[in-house]
């Protein structure tokens, strides 16, 4: 298999689900994303949205959309608990809680710094909301603080089981620290919940 990797939140995810799951014979392959590489031919003719990262499979095929990867590499992974779940009620939990901070943080938390700071990478590639951008911040926040009510007492976002759900929100708070939507110290259950993840090894992926 090849990942078609780069810089950013999404290629994370991946990278730190592969080195939790323990999946091996990966290769991988940069696409220059700053020069809008991954807009253009050869690589949108492997995936036509566009989007980092993309997964080649042994058969030529190609798969994008990360929790899509993911899951796909969970199940081919020779040994190893589930990172998704091992039941079907793990598993519905598990992407239950992905789509809540899809929906809720992830998407205005980006459309945010797409439409302030990243305006001028990406005013000519997708359509960006300048005038919504502080709203599309303060969305992501208040659903935050929410989900930080949400997990006290847990170790996980998903109590006791580390899935990729952790994965996910990680990778994007670690991008957001970088791009002036810091994680809020008030929210004293993320904050520490963020400190377990940032010591795991495969946070340096």
């Amino acid at each position: 298999m090849l990942l078609f990797d780069s810089i950013g939140p999404n290629p994370k995810v991946v990278r730190m689900f592969i080195a939790e799951r323990g999946v091996s014979g990966i290769e991988t392959q940069k696409v220059d994303l700053l020069a809008g590489e991954n807009r253009q031919e050869p690589y949108i003719a492997k995936n036509p949205t566009g989007t980092l990262p993309a997964l080649q499979l042994d058969n030529g095929s190609y798969l994008s959309e990360i929790t899509v990867i993911c899951e796909y590499l969970d199940e081919i992974a020779a040994a190893g608990p589930s990172l998704i779940g091992s039941t079907p009620e793990e598993r519905a939990e598990t992407r239950m809680w992905i789509r809540r901070i899809d929906l809720g943080i992830i998407e205005p938390m980006v459309a945010g710094f797409r439409s302030a700071e990243g305006l001028k990478l990406f005013a000519n590639r997708i359509r960006c909301i300048p005038h919504a951008a502080d709203d599309l911040k303060t969305i992501a926040k208040e659903k935050l603080a929410w989900l930080d009510k949400q997990i006290a007492g847990r170790t996980f976002i998903c109590g006791d089981r580390f899935t990729l759900a952790d994965i996910f929100l990680f990778a994007f708070l670690q991008f957001a620290a970088t791009v002036r939507q810091g994680l809020d110290p008030a929210n004293t259950n993320l904050t520490a919940w963020y400190e377990r993840m940032a010591a795991r090894p495969s946070s340096a992926a």
